[in-house]
């Protein structure tokens, strides 16, 4: 089987203090591979070097094969790399179609001077994208949503636009930061079931989530990390009866339930 993402060695510092050291793993087609780990374990700055916001102190990112440490994320996203964020990242004065539309921008080659002027190729890009859109809303169950403002969407319903925005740029490798944070389990489920739906198309999967019942009913392969290292991997069985992995999360419990009093 090829690998779409391999990640060997990963590691960065911020001010001398190693955030994530030595982080290897594999994702491959129509796989899901979920990254977890108690608050400032290192998920976000794990999925940021990995997408090209921070660029590496030490190890490679591979993408179907090449090299790709470092590469800004416009660029991956051409390579094949797309990527959801914790925070939304939808436009919520526009239409839900037009945020659709928006996740088209880095397929097109045209010349800009070809759009200003509407020329017959310029229109056609642009029909091609509003029609690949609304094939996006649909298989995102947003489809009677299209014509609404976005911000008038309830939030389970923004996450999934955002995540139809990432398949806009047809990715062979989909990095998903917390898909149903704030979500009821309702709108988890949704997104849970429009993830499965995606590996199942052969996209690789990456995917930071809080949610531990979600992780383990999806993923094939767990990967955990603990102040920045790797402490444990494996599928969803092995790591749930993994001493270390236990450990990370008591600690972290017992933490919480002392600083609540």
């Amino acid at each position: 089987m090829t690998v779409l993402l391999e990640i060997e060695g990963l590691g960065i510092s911020f001010g001398g203090l190693r955030a994530v050291n030595d982080v290897s793993f594999r994702v491959n087609p129509g796989e899901i591979v979920s990254v977890i780990g108690p608050n400032g374990a290192g998920k976000t700055t794990l999925f940021n070097m990995i997408s090209g916001i921070y660029k590496p102190g030490a190890g490679r990112v591979r993408l179907m094969g090449e090299d790709v440490t470092g590469i800004s994320p416009h660029l991956l996203a051409r390579r094949g790399m797309s990527r959801t964020f914790q925070n939304l990242q939808i436009f919520q004065s526009m239409t839900v179609l037009e945020n659709a539309v928006a996740g088209y921008h880095l397929q097109e080659s045209g010349s800009v001077l070809a759009d200003l002027l509407g020329l017959p190729a310029s229109r056609r890009r642009a029909a091609a994208a509003r029609e690949g859109a609304r094939q996006l809303l649909e298989r995102v169950d947003l489809a009677r949503a299209a014509e609404m403002e976005a911000g008038s969407l309830s939030y389970g319903a923004l996450k999934r636009l955002e995540i139809a925005r990432a398949l806009a740029l047809n990715p062979k490798v989909l990095l998903l930061d917390e898909p149903a944070a704030g979500c009821n389990a309702v709108e988890t489920e949704e997104i849970d079931h429009l993830i499965a739906e995606v590996a199942a198309s052969g996209v690789a999967i990456l995917l930071v989530e809080h949610d531990m019942k979600m992780v383990m009913r999806i993923s094939r392969h767990i990967v955990v990390l603990d102040h920045g290292e790797k402490i444990a991997e494996g599928d969803p069985a092995t790591v749930s009866r993994n001493p270390k992995v236990i450990e990370a999360y008591l600690g972290t419990q017992a933490e919480d339930a002392h600083a609540h009093g």
